[in-house]
């Protein structure tokens, strides 16, 4: 069983767009180098927003991701720079990552949404836009340790 967590960001202005992709390269940097991560993909959406999906072995490993490092530096600036943002973790027997419209479909259905400082009317009513992209950028660990993981798959549907 793995642990899925699915994220979306929008950006309240392109000026933050710069220090944003930064960040994403740090933190997807750091992703594939967690003990415990068994893949993912980043995705964007019509509107601009920024989705990640990723698959963990257990909670523990995916906390230890979202508190430490590049990761934990940048959160701290997303309540600023982000006027929508919201998650959603699920757990699934297998490790085939989820597709785009399943990610959609957990996060309209069960996702929680951040506190951010200048919240659009998207984000007040609680409305999500679907990702734009069936498939993202793919993201998988770097470390030899994750063998086990070898069913790890993007569906190609």
């Amino acid at each position: 069983m793995v642990l899925v967590s699915v994220t979306r960001l929008h950006l309240v202005s392109p000026r933050y767009f710069p220090a944003f992709l930064w960040h994403t390269a740090l933190s997807s940097w750091q992703i594939i180098n967690t003990p415990g991560f068994v893949g993912g993909q980043l995705a964007f959406d019509k509107q601009g927003g920024a989705w990640t999906v990723s698959m963990w072995t257990d909670e523990s490993a995916m906390r230890q991701y979202r508190n430490s490092g590049a990761h934990r530096h940048v959160m701290r600036y997303l309540p600023q720079w982000c006027d929508e943002a919201a998650f959603v973790h699920w757990k699934q027997e297998d490790t085939t990552l989820p597709d785009a419209l399943e990610a959609y479909r957990r996060m309209v259905s069960e996702g929680h949404f951040t506190k951010v400082l200048h919240p659009s009317t998207a984000h007040q009513k609680r409305q999500i836009p679907e990702p734009a992209l069936p498939h993202g950028v793919p993201l998988s660990p770097r470390r030899k340790n994750y063998s086990q993981h070898k069913q790890f798959k993007i569906q190609n549907d």
